[in-house]
């Protein structure tokens, strides 16, 4: 993938359904491919490259244009000048997957064209195992949602050591930790997380997400579960808050 097109899975708008921001308008530019592949991931339509991608001209509605990839800077451009209708609706502009940070060299070129025609924040949505690739845009993002992949949620191999790197990079801008819980979750392992944030500050926040149960995942944490995992990284850390997939409840993207 080249420094001057970007391979696509969507482009919309919508409020955002994770993290701090949940309830804020965002327009969204979810990028195609990724380097991990969680059991619990949500949109397995985003983990491969495809020769087309999905815009919704009209938001909420659900009817989508079928645009050609890769796409240009250019041509992203002007997708999200489409949706940035009226001036001051977006809280911001949401790069996810995906793995955005995949497609590193893209990025560098059009966050820097994006920012001389629109306003609005930057906010990476990653699953915070690409530092090096962080540091190259880091002076083009805004807020950094960063993921951590704990073993027993993901099933893949603990990325603590990336982790940890990615952190001290993002702490340079606004951040915040998302971690996806499940049931069976031991409070060890929110302790280990609470832990290595703390390391760098605590008071960056915490967003602890119960599991949206689809496919092999088929509950979420209860209520015991949700409140001993709090307890654990609420030694640690300033601000934890247990907030689930509210885009899923909504019923929106």
């Amino acid at each position: 993938m080249g420094a001057t097109e970007a391979q696509l899975s969507e482009v919309f708008s919508s409020i955002q359904g994770e993290g701090i921001y949940v309830g804020e308008r965002q327009i969204f530019i979810r990028f195609a491919g990724c380097n991990l592949s969680c059991q619990y991931c949500d949109t397995p339509q985003a983990l491969v490259v495809t020769p087309t991608f999905k815009f919704e001209p009209t938001p909420g509605i659900h009817k989508f244009e079928t645009r050609k990839n890769p796409v240009s800077t250019e041509q992203l451009i002007e997708l999200v000048s489409l949706l940035d209708k009226p001036g001051g609706t977006h809280h911001s502009i949401s790069l996810t997957g995906g793995e955005p940070l995949l497609q590193v060299d893209f990025l560098k070129s059009f966050l820097t064209e994006l920012k001389k025609n629109i306003k609005l924040p930057i906010y990476l949505d990653t699953n915070g195992v690409l530092p090096d690739h962080l540091n190259e845009i880091i002076d083009l993002v805004d807020i950094i949602a960063m993921d951590m992949k704990l073993p027993s949620a993901t099933a893949l191999s603990p990325y603590w050591k990336e982790h940890k790197k990615f952190l001290e990079i993002a702490y340079l801008k606004e951040v915040f930790v998302r971690i996806v819980v499940l049931k069976e979750m031991r409070v060890l392992e929110i302790d280990e997380t609470a832990k290595l944030i703390a390391e760098v500050d605590d008071k960056i926040p915490l967003i602890i997400q119960p599991v949206s149960p689809h496919g092999p995942i088929k509950h979420r944490p209860g209520a015991q579960e949700l409140l001993a995992f709090h307890t654990a990284a609420k030694r640690r850390l300033k601000t934890v808050r247990v907030i689930p997939q509210m885009h899923k409840i909504m019923g929106i993207l």
